[in-house]
């Protein structure tokens, strides 16, 4: 490839982000470098294999990530908030809509999610670490390469331009000659292994490392929500891994696996994506029902309603997750009677859904409702959310699909199901447990300005959509005419896009603001929360807990606090810990460099990257590392020293 095609260059957005990742990184280089961190981000933070440093790192990421997806929202809202704009043109319209769905889904919602989990579920059942801490760090660090390896192709290469779902022939060489989709296909592929390893990952420390007495009946519900997701992401994932497999041989190498014109099939894409696909909305949307689930009990001051009937209802939604996919593509040429079936199944998932609404509507009933910021998150999510589920179940019937599907009805429809679903969740769960992982609170006063700024523009942004659907605008378009009349409503929408920002904006200043006045170390139970993890000090010591706990109801802090029922029986002992490892860092960045090589079709360099992979994998099963061990008077010196900031 020549260097004028290398390096994206001619436009002034493509301009102003390369030097701006340039500056990003001289800052950052010659921050550490200045204040001589380098030791210290290295030692304590790259080669982490504690649990909560690595959630904390997803966090970072999905912040990072929230943002670059915004800017690409607000683009969109900005070209089709007047008719025949020109802000962007075709191409970039198609390139920045792709890059929005992608980064907003795979590398900002599961990231947020997986972060909150890797913090908080082995806190929920009493144990010290993940089963696997080292595979716990190569998971992030492939999460990591994938992510970054998938954003450098605005600026080196182009991005990809076939929608975030890449359907053929539109992902093929023919219609998209550009390196974009080679980035899309291995950036994606190097994540979901990274996910799929933390699937595996969490399902062995839920069944396996719980603390004495905690039944399954007995965990949380966050718990529960974070086993059913891994149970979808192991049987998920690898039907994503071969999908993205066969893209690569077919862009790569020349096979046909998705030609019509040679014996395959381009529908064999669209089924095996959205095998994944569908499964991948209750990825990051169970977890948040989990998140909701524990913020509504603490908040209504009440234990959870029907708390068997929400774990089967979850259990349902995970198995009917499976069986409804083909109602993406209703209009690709299936006939009645397999539209009929995807249509029942479709709608039968919004009975279990609908089971777990009213469970947090009874939970609220007769409850001592505290409107902290985390509670409001939660309450709008639920009638926003339902406005969504009423709207799927619209799109569920086959025959009605044929006038919405190719609308923006469609697009108001799934923003209103992952944006409450979702984002609501990890804002609020990222509120309510900021005190237990780092020893302060957020403000609340900044924290309640923020809500109402999200959650009126979301609704200023997307319901304009619904009307503008119905009235037959298509998704998809970067332009349109002045005579169609869809102008001020799309320039309503694009107000509340700018709302949006401020509302993320105001997130990322009550945290700058927080960070330098809020007290510290305050309070450890800033809450008056209910689930195990807030029985250990705040912030979280190394160790997690210094004695394990032993649990005897689902309300094991709330026994323990209002009942006096001890959660902490022996003396201390020593506690073993695994050491940091720079295998996984370094992994990460081998997957990134073999990735973008594979994007040039560079072979020889990337055949040195695999060898250099296999050589860490190699060098780590020949590892003698026998972790490190945290002494009693080590212990006991940690625990009085977090009593006396508590007392």
């Amino acid at each position: 490839m020549k260097w004028d095609e290398f390096i994206v260059t001619g436009e002034p957005m493509i301009l102003m982000a390369q030097i701006s990742i340039i500056v990003a990184s001289i800052a950052i280089v010659a921050g550490l470098t200045y204040f001589k961190k380098w030791g210290y981000v290295w030692k304590e933070w790259l080669t982490t294999v504690d649990h909560k440093r690595i959630g904390i790192m997803y966090i970072l990421a999905a912040l990072l990530m929230l943002f670059r997806g915004g800017v690409d929202a607000l683009l969109m809202r900005a070209q089709t908030s007047m008719p025949e704009n020109g802000l962007l043109d075709g191409q970039h319209y198609n390139e920045i809509f792709t890059t929005h769905g992608v980064i907003m889904i795979l590398f900002m919602a599961m990231p947020f999610i997986i972060g909150l989990m890797n913090i908080v579920t082995p806190l929920q059942i009493g144990a010290r670490d993940v089963a696997f801490p080292r595979l716990n760090a190569i998971s992030f660090w492939l999460f990591f390469a994938g992510a970054m390896l998938f954003n450098i192709s605005f600026v080196i290469g182009g991005s990809p331009d076939a929608g975030w779902t890449a359907y053929f022939p539109l992902a093929s060489t023919e219609f998209s000659e550009t390196v974009g989709n080679n980035y899309y296909a291995i950036a994606i592929q190097i994540a979901g292994i990274g996910t799929l390893m933390t699937g595996i990952n969490f399902i062995v420390t839920i069944l396996k490392m719980r603390a004495p007495g905690m039944t399954l009946m007995k965990m949380p519900m966050f718990v529960w929500s974070n086993l059913i997701t891994n149970v979808i992401i192991v049987f998920a994932f690898p039907v994503l891994t071969v999908a993205l497999a066969l893209m690569t041989t077919d862009r790569l190498f020349g096979t046909q696996f998705f030609t019509t014109a040679n014996g395959g099939s381009d529908m064999l894409w669209a089924n095996l994506f959205w095998v994944w696909g569908h499964p991948e909305v209750y990825i990051v949307i169970l977890p948040a029902f989990g998140i909701y689930s524990e913020i509504i009990s603490t908040f209504a001051r009440r234990n959870l309603y029907g708390y068997k009937s929400m774990v089967i209802s979850m259990v349902a939604i995970s198995l009917l997750s499976f069986v409804v996919w083909a109602h993406h593509f209703y209009t690709m040429g299936h006939g009645t009677m397999v539209n009929g079936i995807f249509s029942i199944t479709t709608m039968a998932i919004a009975v279990p859904t609908g089971v777990k609404i009213f469970n947090w509507l009874f939970t609220l009933r007769k409850g001592k409702i505290q409107f902290t910021s985390p509670m409001l998150y939660a309450l709008a999510f639920i009638p926003i959310f339902t406005i969504g589920g009423v709207t799927g179940v619209m799109l569920a019937m086959a025959s009605a699909d044929y006038q919405y599907h190719n609308t923006m009805f469609l697009v108001a429809h799934f923003h209103y199901v992952l944006i409450p679903g979702t984002v609501f969740a990890v804002i609020a769960g990222f509120i309510y447990w900021w005190p237990k992982i780092f020893g302060f609170s957020l403000n609340e006063k900044i924290g309640k300005i923020t809500f109402w700024f999200i959650a009126i523009s979301f609704n200023v942004t997307f319901f304009p959509m619904f009307v503008t659907g119905l009235n037959g605008q298509a998704r998809r378009m970067y332009t349109y005419s002045e005579s169609t009349g869809f102008g001020a409503l799309n320039m309503l929408s694009f107000v509340g896009a700018l709302g949006l920002a401020i509302g993320f904006g105001l997130l990322v200043y009550n945290i700058y603001w927080s960070t330098r006045y809020m007290p510290r170390n305050e309070t450890s139970d800033p809450w008056d929360a209910r689930s195990l993890e807030w029985a250990t000090h705040s912030p979280i010591p190394e160790y997690n807990f210094a004695l394990v706990p032993t649990v005897e109801s689902t309300e094991a802090f709330w026994d323990q606090k209002k009942n006096n029922i001890p959660l902490f029986k022996g003396k201390y002992e020593p506690i073993h810990m695994p050491n940091n490892s720079g295998i996984p860092v370094i992994l990460g960045v081998l997957f990134f460099f073999w990735g973008f090589f594979m994007v040039f079709s560079w072979w020889i360099p990337a055949i040195v990257a695999i060898i250099g992979i296999f050589a860490c994998m190699v060098y780590r099963t020949f590892e003698k590392d026998h972790g490190h061990y945290i002494s009693v008077e080590e212990i006991e010196e940690t625990e009085n020293k977090s009593r006396g900031a508590h007392a």
